[in-house]
């Protein structure tokens, strides 16, 4: 069984086509996006366990700050063992905590649900993200962007699918909950056997993607591809080191423009709702109905899984560096206009907030081709893993500083548009670090490169 996850195992015969990866990777990451779907049964869990949304909700923020750690942790290990054998892994860990998170409902123990859906689904989500990114860059060196953008929109999207599906389930396991009503919630049990379901498919389908995915031979490259003929200065021919890379400035340089874009993602994403209705609240009452908020995070999702594919696959075309300058940079001025102008409309405010979400999600599935470009595809993977630990650091920094400012604002539910604008001019400060951290990458210097790693000793750039 171990010999069948090997390396070896899943190396592609001549003549293989690279276009049957996507589907393994979609399988993976359609199943994990399932994280952004927590919110579908929160209000059920917080009744159930007779606690707050604060306490719920560290569920979520605990299993990204795992995904995190995971990443960076277990980076190297993807790389050297092989996707099969680490999205198998990752489906184990993220279907065991399911199973466990599910137990922890049913015997009324909150902290099992902490070590399950947090701790054991937070590392599956860790190396199930990065065991397919890192593949489809080795199989798409000639348009890494496009590839994993194709991966990584599955993570958005995930979410799309996971949404209507559990309310569903949750509506079949317990006859008096109603997925229609806002006011409605489940059972418990419900969601306990809702886990148990979600567990069970996705263990399935993170298994079948384990199973057809390949990859390429050490000699194999797309036909008519030469690394060494890019006339962007900013892609190298040679190979870095995980452990190098870290030590080069390119990295962390990279490392505060992934925070920052998150962050200020997350400050719209993790307001999402509440915000629409209170940028249109008069007299105490918002002229935005709690279904109609529902709607506005459905188009965030779509803006969402759309950026990731649209955005990175424009940057084969313009550039990392380029690409990265307009979502931080047009971000700046799209924040601006939402904290001075935001209310003016709800069209203004969606067609705003759509965009900024659209760079959130296109500045995720760049990253790793960003780090293809500077470090090349020897340990990318591994490079793209301890990079996600902004992610991490992003995931509690966003909420922290747009809940710290509402909360000297006022009570939720009697905000204002002018109640928010202190956090969203906070985050334009956020993006213009970014900003500036982006104009500072430079070519990685020579001297951290891989022995004997160029393809071509006549393909030389300055390196800074």
């Amino acid at each position: 069984m171990l010999a069948v996850l090997s390396r070896e195992r899943t190396v592609a015969r001549p003549g293989y086509s690279r276009w049957l990866i996507p589907p393994a990777a979609l399988a993976v990451h359609l199943s994990i996006g399932q994280v952004y779907a927590t919110s579908v049964y929160k209000s059920a869990l917080v009744a159930h366990f007779d606690t707050t949304l604060t306490q719920i909700g560290f569920v979520f923020s605990l299993a990204i700050v795992m995904l995190g750690l995971s990443a960076a942790v277990f980076g190297t290990w993807v790389d050297r063992n092989g996707p099969r054998a680490a999205m198998a892994t990752a489906a184990v860990f993220w279907s065991s905590g399911f199973m466990v998170a599910a137990l922890g409902i049913s015997t009324d123990q909150l902290w099992l649900v902490y070590l399950g859906y947090g701790v054991l689904g937070g590392i599956g989500l860790g190396i199930g993200y990065i065991s397919p990114v890192s593949t489809l860059i080795k199989w798409f060196p000639d348009r890494p962007g496009l590839a994993t953008g194709m991966a990584i929109m599955g993570f958005g999207g995930g979410a799309m699918v996971a949404s209507p599906v559990s309310g569903r389930l949750m509506a079949l396991y317990d006859s008096g909950y109603d997925s229609s009503d806002p006011g409605s919630v489940a059972s418990g049990g419900a969601v306990s056997a809702l886990f148990v379901t979600l567990g069970l498919v996705y263990l399935a389908f993170m298994l079948f993607g384990a199973l057809i995915v390949r990859v390429p031979a050490d000699d194999w490259s797309p036909e008519g591809y030469d690394p060494a003929a890019s006339q962007d200065a900013m892609v190298t021919d040679a190979s870095v080191s995980a452990n190098n890379a870290i030590r080069t400035p390119q990295f962390w340089l990279l490392w505060t423009v992934l925070f920052c874009n998150v962050t200020a993602g997350i400050g719209i994403l993790e307001q999402a709702s509440p915000m629409i209705q209170d940028f249109f609240r008069e007299g105490g009452t918002s002229a935005v109905s709690a279904a109609a908020a529902g709607g506005f995070v459905g188009v965030l999702s779509i803006c969402n899984m759309a950026g990731r594919f649209v955005w990175s696959t424009t940057s084969d075309k313009v550039g990392r560096k380029p690409i990265y300058m307009i979502y931080l940079g047009v971000g700046v001025v799209l924040y601006l206009a939402l904290a001075l102008g935001g209310s003016t409309s709800t069209i203004v405010f969606v067609a705003l907030a759509g965009i900024i979400i659209s760079f959130y999600g296109g500045g995720f599935a760049t990253v790793p081709a960003y780090l293809r470009d500077l470090f090349g595809t020897f340990e990318v993977g591994a490079i793209h893993g301890r990079l996600l630990t902004a992610w991490a650091a992003a995931g509690v920094a966003g909420p922290l500083i747009v809940n710290a400012f509402l909360d000297a604002q006022g009570e939720p539910g009697k905000l204002v548009s002018g109640d928010y604008r202190p956090a969203l001019l906070t985050m334009v400060g956020v993006l213009v670090v970014g900003f500036v951290a982006n104009l500072m990458i430079r070519p990685v210097a020579e001297k951290f490169h891989e022995p004997g790693s160029r393809t071509s000793g006549e393909h030389e750039r300055s390196s800074a």
